[in-house]
């Protein structure tokens, strides 16, 4: 696909349809009964499935050989930090006693672990988004951008376990996302083994992205 703006488009527009549609719902009325857990969960919920389609892009490119597919990896990934913001803003704002407060929030932290989980891996997102762009890709070089980005294995695995910990009885969705995370980073550990050694090496430096 030589025009790739279209599906740019596309992917930026799709991805914030989601937050849309929440926020008419919201403006009708129609969350439930609990409407800030529905949207504490409806965002994190989104964040693991832009985290997740992060992840895709490599898997799908090589095997379709769908090159011009690179360029949506880094919109996914900013989607993904975008509702992992707004995850925690809501919790942050609207659902603790006393909106807004910092010691409140640390003390929920540290008596739900499954909070401290989930907001390691929010803080780990920050400098990937930071340095998804192409200046910044130059700027910090090959082989430090790739192992900088490669923290986006733990943040998906450490959103996996927060979810997990924060479901406790029905635990079949998390173990879906667990399922393909599995699926995901077990095939980027058989193609890097399935490497010659020059080929390793060569990896270690990363293509410019293309897109904004």
């Amino acid at each position: 696909m030589k025009d790739i703006r279209f599906a740019k488009f596309l992917v930026l527009v799709n991805g914030g349809v989601p937050l849309a549609l929440l926020a008419w719902d919201a403006s009708q009325h129609q969350l439930g009964a609990n409407p800030v857990n529905f949207a504490i969960l409806t965002t994190g919920m989104l964040t693991l499935v832009f985290l997740m389609l992060t992840l895709c892009v490599t898997p799908i490119r090589k095997i379709t050989g769908w090159n011009w597919l690179i360029f949506s990896r880094r919109t996914f990934g900013l989607y993904a930090f975008f509702y992992g913001c707004l995850h925690f803003l809501i919790f942050f704002g609207l659902s603790l006693d006393r909106p807004f407060s910092v010691p409140n929030a640390l003390s929920e932290m540290f008596k739900r672990k499954y909070l401290f989980v989930g907001i390691t891996a929010l803080l780990l997102m920050v400098p990937l988004a930071v340095t998804s762009t192409n200046a910044m890709i130059k700027r910090l070089g090959g082989p430090r951008w790739r192992a900088l980005h490669r923290l986006v294995y733990l943040v998906a695995i450490l959103g996996v376990i927060h979810y997990y910990m924060q479901v406790k009885i029905d635990v079949r969705m998390p173990l879906a996302f667990a399922a393909v995370l599995t699926i995901l980073l077990g095939y980027r550990l058989i193609s890097f083994r399935r490497r010659p050694p020059l080929a390793q090496a060569t990896a270690a430096k990363p293509k410019i992205l293309s897109g904004a």
